[in-house]
């Protein structure tokens, strides 16, 4: 099913296609070409499949794998579409576009679910307007800010065909990878320790 979805190209998608990608709970690797495509926009005249659905099972395969946000294309769906935040609050985004950034930009630490365990700090506005339709086909303009902000701006970056690690500087992409060695041999030893 892993292949069917990922080399579909401009084909629709069943529901029940997106349903299995979901039960499998997998995520395409980083090096996949989704990742590094702009994605078209969603088209609700003509919907490739259900925006219910499809939001419903983006949220849920989120939160299974702990995450905050998630892109269609992290899953091998060819939609401009993706989710954010968390069991009380869930955004279903469609057809994004950062229409303003307002603030100075900082540096804060980012993960994502394509490079598990792998925490870099990455320069960001704080406070963005954004232009996105629900699920429900609603188009409205919002403010965000904070982790929010950088939530989205990571996402849409996603959409966009860039990776967050392209925008972090050598330095701090050099020290998330030092310390996610670190971390992985921790994690080795707790695991060869529960073995015994």
């Amino acid at each position: 099913m892993r292949s069917e979805l990922t080399n579909m190209g401009n084909h629709r998608v069943r529901a029940a296609e997106i349903q299995n990608a979901i039960m499998w709970n997998t995520l395409v690797e980083h090096k996949h070409p989704l990742l590094k495509t702009k994605m078209e926009p969603f088209d609700f005249d003509n919907p490739p499949t259900d925006p219910e659905i499809l939001f419903a099972n983006m949220s849920q395969m989120m939160l299974e794998k702990k995450g905050v946000g998630l892109s269609a294309n992290q899953v091998g769906l060819p939609y401009r579409m993706f989710v954010m935040g968390n069991e009380e609050n869930l955004i279903p985004v469609f057809n994004p576009r950062i229409v303003d950034y307002e603030g100075e930009e900082y540096y804060a630490e980012e993960g994502c679910l394509t490079y598990p365990g792998l925490y870099v700090k990455i320069k960001r506005y704080n406070v963005i307007r954004a232009r996105y339709t629900t699920h429900q086909g609603i188009t409205d303009t919002i403010k965000f800010s904070g982790m929010t902000s950088r939530i989205f701006q990571h996402e849409y970056d996603h959409l966009e065909g860039i990776d967050y690690l392209k925008r972090a500087t050598r330095y701090h992409l050099d020290k998330a990878r030092k310390e996610q060695k670190k971390l992985n041999r921790i994690k080795k030893r707790i695991d060869k320790n529960k073995e015994k």
